[in-house]
Order: C-alpha cells, then sequence, then structure tokens
C-alpha cells in the first residue's frame, strides 16, 4: 500500500471512528425508524451515484470522437465501479442500479418516497441541482450535505474527486446498524427483505472490490505529489463530516 495512502487513513481515523459511533444507529428501533432512516438515507445513495458519474466523465472519454484519457488502469477501475453500481443484479437476478434497488427497498418498507421523488422531478425539469435542492422541503443539513457533494462533483479537481468517493463514502456501515437490520427482519421480513438484501450487497461489492478499486484510484490520482496527498486528506475529512451532519439531521 501507498505510504502516503496509509497516512490518510490514519489521518482521517478520528473522524471516521467519530461517524461510525454516530448515535443514529441506536434510534433505529422498529420498522418506523428505519423508515424514517430510509427517506434521508436515501440522498447519500443518489448523490454518490452522482459522484461517481463525475469520476467516469473525468476518467474517460465520454465524447465523440472518442479519444483515450488518462491511463487505462484508471479508466478500468473506474467502469469496473461504475459497472456494479450502475447495473448490479435484485434479488432475484434482474439488472438494477444500486440506487433503484434502494428505493424498491423503501416502497418495500413503506419509507415516505417523495422527497427523493420531488427532487429527481424537480430536476427533469430542468432546474440545476443547485436551484432543485434550494427549492425542496428537505432539512437545512441534508441540503449542505447535497450541496458539499455537488460541489466536489462540479468543481474539484478529480484526485479530490476521488478522495471523497473513496473514503468519504465507501464502507460507512457498522456492525451495530447490520444487527439492528437483522433483528428487524426476523419480525418484519416481508418488510425488510430488499432493504436487507441491499445492506449485505453493499458492504459485499462496494465494501470490498470497489472499496480496492478505489483505493487504486486514489493512489495512482495523487501518485507521489504531497500537495495532492493534503488536499485529498483535507476533503475526506470534510467528506466525512458532513455524513455526520447528514446523520444529525435524521437524528433531529
Amino acid at each position: 500500500m501507498h505510504p502516503q495512502l496509509v497516512n490518510l487513513k490514519n489521518q482521517i481515523q478520528v473522524t471516521r471512528t467519530n461517524l461510525l459511533a454516530h448515535p443514529v444507529y441506536t434510534q433505529i428501533k422498529d420498522l418506523s425508524g428505519l423508515q424514517n432512516f430510509a427517506q434521508y438515507h436515501v440522498f447519500a445513495v443518489w448523490d454518490f451515484m452522482s459522484l461517481l458519474k463525475s469520476l467516469q466523465i473525468n476518467l474517460t472519454s465520454v465524447n465523440l470522437p472518442w479519444l483515450p484519457v488518462g491511463s487505462a488502469n484508471t479508466r478500468y477501475l473506474i467502469n469496473e465501479i461504475v459497472l456494479g453500481e450502475e447495473s448490479d443484479v435484485d434479488e432475484q437476478g434482474n439488472r438494477i442500479s444500486h440506487f433503484e434497488l434502494y428505493v424498491a427497498a423503501m416502497r418495500q418498507m413503506g419509507a415516505n418516497t417523495s422527497l427523493i421523488n420531488d427532487l429527481i422531478a424537480s430536476l427533469k425539469l430542468g432546474r440545476s441541482i443547485n436551484e432543485a435542492i434550494s427549492l425542496s422541503e428537505l432539512p437545512v443539513q441534508v441540503k449542505q450535505f447535497l450541496e458539499f457533494t455537488f460541489d466536489i462533483a462540479q468543481n474539484a479537481p478529480v484526485h479530490v474527486k476521488a478522495a471523497v468517493f473513496t473514503f468519504g463514502r465507501e464502507d460507512l456501515i457498522p456492525d451495530m446498524f447490520t444487527q439492528i437490520l437483522n433483528e428487524l427482519y426476523s419480525v418484519y421480513p416481508d418488510k425488510v427483505s430488499i432493504f436487507k438484501y441491499y445492506i449485505e450487497r453493499h458492504i459485499e461489492v462496494d465494501g470490498g472490490h470497489h472499496s480496492h478499486l478505489a483505493l487504486e484510484m486514489v493512489s495512482e490520482l495523487c501518485g507521489n505529489d504531497t500537495v495532492k496527498w493534503e488536499e485529498a486528506i483535507d476533503a475526506s475529512i470534510r467528506s466525512l463530516e458532513m455524513r455526520i451532519k447528514l446523520w444529525d439531521a435524521i437524528m433531529h
């Protein structure tokens, strides 16, 4: 492992530990608690896809005529992640994105999908992302979370995007949460089976194979440039702090 990568992990560890120990998880005690969690957590699932696609735009050729961009290794890494996130499989083996799978889980459990549906509908009307967020009825902290993500996706250098994608968004499911989910599944198997599958799939793919690919991507993009590594550290910490604010909003 690149020594600067080890240093980055060490630098973000305190903030990451605080996030994983957030009391929001202890408040998910029944189905209604999970429903409330999901109606806001879905925004982290959705804007994650936008962050991922911004990386694909930067790291691969998505224009005509096609021209080679960057290194073939980095192109492979990002395309591999996009393939899994945008066209994975559901419980029956049907192709589906992780976002669409999450929304299906929300419908099954009876969670409110109007907030995420309204935001997407606003964007389909042609509004900019900032305008759509501003006009939404989301809590302020959820809006700030989304604004941070899209500022990174639209304006940050690619190594910063990769760092936020890798360290601020992946592998952030504590054992406590999976234990709570298993307990809820034992009581409401017909309500949370899709959500349980989503979390298990997330841990298997996103927290395992994709995390490894993302680490390689960050190492390649930052290389031996100490300034880039420092920028990656700062952005990763800010991203974790914004996730904590999102969890605060769900608590409130």
